[in-house]
């Protein structure tokens, strides 16, 4: 255990398997995946298309549910939830940034944004959501107005705007040239130190590993390794 995380464990999962079937065929996303992800760290899953990493966060975030195993949000056992309680879960706790932004065209960035804040008491003005990712002065444009990279810092506004306790992010640099991706990361890296947010990331980008605390690499459905950086970089001085 990393000795900086040992005050509170947000997600323990012991076992963990998820299986799909394709016809005759099944398919093994998961294999016993045991892992603990500690309260304000920034986890990078790393791991090839396949690998099983996206089938992970969905777990997490109360998208999918496993096959076998457990996985638990502090207290919560999330395993045998149905869809009202996974509903629930995802709303009060979790924020999600994707690949592709999700973005309702016919919104401003700022209506965008307060579509979320409705949604749960307690969440930051849309604004100062918007300002927290450098957006401000974008807040009245529609996202045909902004650039790839304004658009997923709208996401990250959106994702964030309700204080969620988790950001849970899925490939969220895949669509973007590597300066645009690297001011999304800064962007990740502020709302993970500044609001304490617990954060997991997917990428297949080995260079994004060096900004976490710490990289889980997955294959073939396991945990390869676990990897904790004595020294992180910023986003800046990534080798892209």
């Amino acid at each position: 255990m990393p000795q900086k995380y040992t005050q509170s464990i947000v997600f323990h999962t012991e076992k963990l398997s998820k299986s799909y079937h394709m016809g005759e065929v099944t398919v093994h996303a998961l294999r016993g995946i045991d892992l603990d992800i500690y309260a304000g760290e920034l986890v990078v899953l790393l791991g090839t298309s396949g690998s099983g990493k996206s089938t992970l966060l969905n777990i997490l975030g109360g998208l999918d549910v496993p096959t076998s195993g457990t996985v638990l949000y502090e207290t919560q056992n999330l395993t045998h939830a149905n869809e009202h309680e996974l509903t629930q879960f995802r709303r009060l706790h979790v924020g999600f940034v994707f690949q592709f932004y999700n973005l309702i065209p016919s919104l401003t960035a700022l209506e965008n944004v307060t579509i979320v804040t409705e949604m749960k008491e307690g969440s930051m003005p849309p604004q100062k959501a918007l300002d927290l990712v450098g957006l401000g002065a974008r807040s009245h444009h529609f996202p045909s107005q902004l650039s790839g990279g304004e658009q997923q810092r709208v996401a990250i506004s959106r994702a964030i705007a309700k204080r969620p306790s988790i950001l849970l992010c899925d490939e969220p640099t895949g669509a973007l040239d590597s300066q645009t991706g690297i001011s999304v990361l800064e962007v990740l890296e502020k709302v993970n130190q500044s609001m304490g947010t617990t954060t997991v990331l997917i990428t297949h980008n080995a260079s994004i590993a060096d900004m976490a605390d710490r990289v889980i690499q997955l294959s073939d459905g396991q945990i390869s390794s676990i990897h904790v950086n004595a020294q992180k970089c910023s986003p800046r001085d990534l080798r892209w």
